[in-house]
Parts: structure tokens; sequence; C-alpha cells
């Protein structure tokens, strides 16, 4: 049996399901890994026992990755789970700061005990013509799960549609609708665009990265839209970008000190991934995801690991080691198996930046000094004895 502790309402109808040989416990100090979604980790106490945690979303910056890939923790997220529900807000975003649908409702409600309402709304509609989407530029920044979405719906849209990723993976190159234009540089990305929309995480080199000199670029009036992280854009050269015109208006998931007092704004509270399909999908990919490692030592999607898989485990044993990505650790770990007399069916070894894995199986089970001398070799932060 295998133990899972849950942090945060995973669903809004708390349906979540491991299926047989697992349950749940309250206790972390009993589970074998964690499933959450929000709750900030930061300063958490985890248990020596939990050897995988499981994020129900994209971003992670509320999961200290890195101090926990020293302690032999592996960090799944769900990316693109929740992309189709992103998409359709950024969509609606285009269409609300496009049409004043918003202001106009706003005034009908404001004179709802008018007497005649009929007959002013339609003279008060005048003053909430928009303009089409069809026929303008956007320039989207990121084409990844989200991004290249968004991109694709524009083009289907009838918008003159340019893309900017400089690590578009062959995944999302192969999704991308062959009318999207790709541009090498963001400069060319926002010259002239209609409209602006982001899509990357929150790294080094994208903190701050639409500021006065990308939206001094774009066409007067133009548009931008925000639901990937706040910290991708200098919100003081936003304001004043708002303030001058050259922005007409800003759509934003962020709910920042800042962005609650800029004028022509629309600023959810966010909800980008905020349907209950998109919740089901990220549980559904982060329990398979935990489950495959728990089950058979297979990493995918993690943010502090190497992705590794050897499929399902079926020899007599397979052993696991987290550690260090440092020069001779294959030859230290085959060097012990090997004074075990030990026959390896399979070895595979992975890296990812500081940290690495490596994984085998053997014909026969190993001792437990074997396991125990592999648990000694320097850097090795965690074995795991999976079968």
């Amino acid at each position: 049996m295998r133990y899972i502790k849950t942090i945060d309402d995973i669903t809004k109808d708390g349906d979540v399901q491991f299926g047989d040989g697992y349950a749940f416990v309250d206790d972390a100090a009993q589970a074998d890994a964690i499933l959450m979604r929000s709750t900030d980790l930061h300063g958490y106490d985890l248990p020596e026992s939990i050897r995988a945690i499981g994020r129900c979303g994209a971003g992670v910056n509320n999961i200290p990755v890195e101090e926990y890939a020293r302690r032999g923790v592996v960090v799944f997220n769900s990316p693109g789970a929740n992309a189709n529900a992103v998409k359709e807000l950024v969509i609606a975003m285009l269409v609300l700061s496009s049409r004043g649908v918003v202001q106009s409702m706003d005034w009908v409600r404001a004179h709802a005990a008018d007497p005649n309402i009929q007959v002013d709304a339609e003279k008060a509609k005048k003053a909430f013509v928009g303009h089409e989407l069809r026929g303008k530029r956007i320039g989207v920044v990121g084409l990844g799960n989200v991004g290249s979405k968004v991109a694709n719906a524009a083009v289907d849209l009838g918008m003159h549609v340019y893309g900017y990723d400089p690590f578009i993976s062959v995944e999302h190159a192969w999704e991308l609708s062959h009318s999207v234009n790709r541009v090498g540089t963001l400069e060319d990305l926002c010259r002239n665009c209609d409209y602006l929309t982001l899509h990357v995480p929150s790294k080094a080199d994208t903190i701050g990265m639409i500021s006065t000199e990308q939206l001094s670029k774009l066409k007067p009036g133009a548009v931008l839209i925000n639901y990937a992280r706040e910290t991708i854009v200098d919100e003081e050269a936003v304001a004043a970008a708002l303030e001058s015109g050259q922005l007409s208006w800003f759509s934003t998931d962020f709910a920042t000190s800042g962005t609650v007092k800029m004028k022509n704004t629309f600023v959810t509270t966010h909800s980008g991934a905020g349907t209950g399909e998109a919740e089901a999908n990220c549980a559904d990919m982060a329990i398979s995801e935990l489950k495959d490692y728990l089950e058979n030592g297979n990493i995918a999607h993690s943010v502090n690991y190497p992705a590794c898989s050897m499929g399902k485990a079926r020899a007599a044993s397979r052993i696991a080691c987290l550690h260090a990505n440092v020069p001779n650790m294959i030859g230290q770990i085959t060097a012990i198996l090997a004074h075990d007399n030990a026959n390896v069916q399979r070895m595979v070894n992975e890296s990812a930046g500081e940290n690495a894995y490596t994984m085998f199986d053997t014909d026969e089970h190993l001792d437990q000094s074997t396991i125990e001398a592999l648990k000694q070799i320097p850097a090795v932060y965690r074995v795991r004895v999976i079968k």
C-alpha cells in the first residue's frame, strides 16, 4: 500500500482517485507523496518519508524545488493540463478590451431605474463603439502549451498572428498553425502590434521583459494581455503607457497593489485556469505522474529532475538513485554493484542542471548492505528500492 497526503482542495467536487493500492492519510509523516495545488511550501516541515510532490498546475513558485531536489524529492507539475481554460479567458479578454462590453453593461445597470431605458440605451450605445479583431495584428510571446493555442485561436478569428519563442519545442511547433508568423526578436514581434499577449514562465530572463522599450514599439492604443505571471511586466511602465494612451487597455490575471490602481484595466482573480475541467485535468495528470514514479521510478514533467523512463518495473529489482550531476557517479554505482556480483539488465542515467537520476534493473534482489553502500556515495541524495 502507498499513502498520499493531499494539501488544498484539489478539485471542486473533492473527487480524487488514485485507485487500488493507494490510501489517503492526514499526517504527511505517514505519506509517500503529496498531491497539492497552491499552498506555499517554503518553510514547510517536509517529512523524510515524502518521495515526491505532485503540483496540480504549471507554476511551482510556491515550492522550494531546488531544496527538495537535494533531499531526493521529485517535484512534478502538470503543464498543459489547464491550457485550454487559460486560452479561452485570453480570447475573452481580447473581445472585452475591444468592444466596450463591460462598460455598456455598467451603463445599463447604472440607469436601471430610467423609465425610458430602452430608448436611452439606443442613444447611449454610440459611446461604446469598439472594433473587430479580424484583420488586427497580435503578437504572442511564448508558444508553449497556452501560447500555441492562443495563436491558433487568433488565426481562426482572422487576425494577423506573430509569435516569438526562441525555445519552442518540436511538439508545439508541429501544433502551430502555418499561418502563425514566427519572428526572431521580441522587438520585431512588438512592432506595430494592436495586441500583445504574454505566455512565458517567470524566470531570470523573463522578469520585467515587457517594459517601456517594448511597449513603445506597439501601435498607439494597443492592448496588453498578461495571463502568464505578474513579474513578466514592468508595472510602472504599463501604468505610464496607459496614462499616455500608448496602451488603451491592460488585461491581467494578477491583482497586485499596482494593477488594481491602473486605469483601463481588467483584473481577474488569478482565474485563468479556473474551470472544473482544468482542475480535473491537472489532478489527473499529477496523479498519473506520481503513480508512475512511485510504482516504476519513471519521471515525466518534473521541474527539478530530468525526464527518465524504463517502462514498467518487471525485473527482480529496480533501484533508483537521485544524486548531484557530478563526474564518476556511474563508475561509483557500478563498482558497488560489481562488488555484490549483481547482474544489471538495464541502466539509464539522465541529468538536468545540477541534478541527475540513475535507474537500473537487476536479475536478483540486492543485499541491504549494497543498498546502504549506494546511499553512502558522496552526492547521492536518496536511493529508492522500487521493486
